[in-house]
């Protein structure tokens, strides 16, 4: 039995998790994983029926479930944590200790907003870095002392930078052997200064990984210029959430940005994009993100148990769902299709039943 929570979160979101929960049934009656899809109602539906974004014991139910999948929240229109409030997806990563964010972005004809062969994993430390959610014990690392003073932590650690450089290169070994530390040493000497100093030790552990280091500004216009020169970028947490954002762009549609948040013992499956409140209830919006950060989940849990199925069903979605990206007559509207978000996921099912 695989135990899978599926939070539908906000907006678009609804629309979205119901594409991934009609997807993994496909999957499970193909290739029989006995999977048991537990969906859990988190954001503001319902903040307005008991108060709060996130039921109480949503921790404790996703420690004992085998993976959660997660769709966007509209966290930004949320009351103060103290009223209700709370981010789900940062108090799951924070609790659950998912400290890598892994993000993938690649061309696909016809699709892609560059004409060069891009295929590269931003790997973003996922803990702390500029994030004030991420930082303090108690508290938060953005701060004012007087009303016109706004100050803001930057926490970086040895530990952190030591399991996420890992990641990195282990992530570069089973690619194309090659990995892009990205930095803005020449201001945040210190800080930055750390993070490359780490990132170097456990580089001499990879000896036939190439390893450059590239500065934040640098790799915003080479990822525009050249982006196929890359393999895996290795990022801190903000530099790693602006770039992911912008090769997810470049592939065509943040609504195709996947990404898998893992630590030790669990993950959690989520699109980049946001909750797109604008045009929540049209049926227009691409579940491609979110289904393809589906499969990563399912790669993932193959990988911790060795199971050919679960990786026969990632490999199935994510054919599902390449299969059905190339055909124009099958794409969103953000891909200048015409489909609507409920049939792609019926085009998927599809794929995933008779392949």
């Amino acid at each position: 039995m695989t135990k899978l929570l599926l939070l539908p979160g906000d907006g678009i979101g609804p629309e979205i998790a119901a594409t991934v929960d009609r997807a993994l049934v496909a999957l499970d009656k193909r290739f029989r994983l006995g999977l048991d899809i537990e969906p859990v109602e988190v954001g503001q539906s319902l903040l307005a029926k008991a108060g709060t974004t996130m039921p109480p014991d949503l921790i404790g139910r996703a420690r004992a479930a085998d993976g959660v999948i997660i769709g966007p929240l509209s966290t930004a229109d949320y009351p103060p944590a103290a009223e209700g409030g709370h981010n789900v997806s940062a108090r799951l990563r924070r609790e659950l200790d998912l400290y890598a964010n892994i993000r993938p972005s690649r061309a696909r004809p016809g699709i892609a907003r560059t004409d060069k062969p891009m295929d590269l994993v931003v790997v973003r430390e996922n803990s702390e870095g500029f994030f004030a959610d991420r930082v303090m014990a108690v508290g938060n690392g953005e701060f004012m002392p007087t009303p016109d003073v706004a100050l803001a932590v930057r926490k970086i650690t040895v530990p952190a930078c030591r399991r996420i450089a890992k990641i990195g290169f282990e992530m570069a070994r089973e690619r194309k052997r090659k990995l892009a530390a990205v930095n803005k040493r020449n201001v945040l000497k210190i800080s930055d200064g750390l993070f490359l100093r780490i990132c170097r030790e456990v580089g001499q552990d990879f000896p036939d990984v190439e390893y450059e280091e590239v500065f934040v500004d640098a790799m915003a216009a080479l990822l525009i210029r050249c982006p196929e020169r890359f393999d895996i970028v290795l990022c801190t947490n903000l530099f790693g959430d602006i770039l992911s954002d912008e090769a997810g762009e470049l592939s065509g549609s943040l609504g195709l940005s996947a990404s898998l948040n893992a630590g030790a013992h669990d993950a959690m499956a989520q699109a980049v994009h946001g909750s797109a409140p604008g045009i929540a209830g049209r049926d227009i919006a691409n579940p491609g993100g979110l289904l393809l950060a589906t499969g990563m989940l399912l790669r993932w849990l193959g990988r911790r148990r060795s199971s050919a199925s679960l990786h026969a069903a990632a490999d199935a979605l994510e054919t599902a769902v390449e299969r059905t990206l190339a055909d124009p007559s099958q794409r969103t509207v953000d891909l200048g299709g015409a489909m609507s978000t409920g049939e792609f996921g019926r085009a998927v099912e599809r794929g995933i039943l008779n392949s």
